[in-house]
């Protein structure tokens, strides 16, 4: 059993089928939030379609070389986030910004040959795991790594009130892995392999390890907030 797993916001009866909307330069966690800026019309068209029904997109990161076969449909990593629309506004143009919430991580289990603009996937659902374990070192693991972020946040200016908000509440450590990876800047790669990772105590050492190493650093930075939009 999952230790203080977080509700998920999908619908009841949600299918396993999911919109893709594959990028290069985000990943996307549970627990947090980005704007997007939507122009290309497979993805207005993508948006459309979640508007008028569930408000679901799933994130998906390119692998190298997609530019080859961005058109078509390059390769994506496996795991993905479902992300639900909070706010939207649509330009005079027909463009949208839109403001996305991390939701649920999940794996691509088959893309599916739709009849659409856009990329259709079937997906399994992925859950945090809390090793029993673990769970007598957790609370040492998260002080390590609040304490750790903190001084990262600290080195690099910026982030330590909104920081301080979140080390204050009683966040569970999986949640506290996914805002932390999302908002620090640590490489595409590095976060991949975050999102990919459901063991949270393995996730937990694994971010800490990387902010540590990359603490002293001096081209380490901390995402901006908002973050910028990431355009497709």
């Amino acid at each position: 059993m999952a230790e203080g797993t977080d509700q998920n916001c999908l619908p009841a009866g949600f299918s396993g089928r999911v919109r893709l909307f594959p990028l290069p330069n985000l990943v996307l966690f549970p627990h947090a939030a980005q704007p997007l800026h939507i122009f290309e019309p497979r993805y207005l068209s993508l948006v459309d379609e979640a508007l008028r029904t569930d408000r679901l997109i799933t994130m998906a990161l390119l692998q190298a070389g997609w530019q080859k076969d961005y058109e078509a449909a390059p390769p994506i990593d496996e795991t993905v986030c479902i992300g639900r629309i909070l706010t939207y506004a649509r330009q005079h143009d027909g463009r949208l910004n839109l403001f996305l919430a991390g939701v649920q991580r999940a794996r691509v289990v088959r893309e599916l040959n739709a009849d659409s603009l856009y990329r259709q996937a079937e997906v399994q659902l992925l859950e945090d795991f809390y090793p029993k374990s673990g769970s007598s070192i957790r609370s040492n693991m998260k002080r390590r790594l609040l304490q750790t972020s903190r001084n990262f946040l600290a080195a690099h200016s910026g982030g330590i009130s909104q920081f301080d908000k979140v080390a204050d509440s009683d966040i569970q450590l999986g949640a506290l892995t996914d805002i932390l990876a999302f908002s620090l800047n640590l490489g595409l790669l590095n976060k991949q392999e975050l999102l990919a990772e459901v063991n949270v105590d393995r996730r937990a050492e694994m971010l800490l390890t990387l902010v540590s190493e990359t603490l002293s650093t001096s081209d380490v930075r901390v995402a901006g907030y908002p973050p910028d939009f990431s355009l497709n």
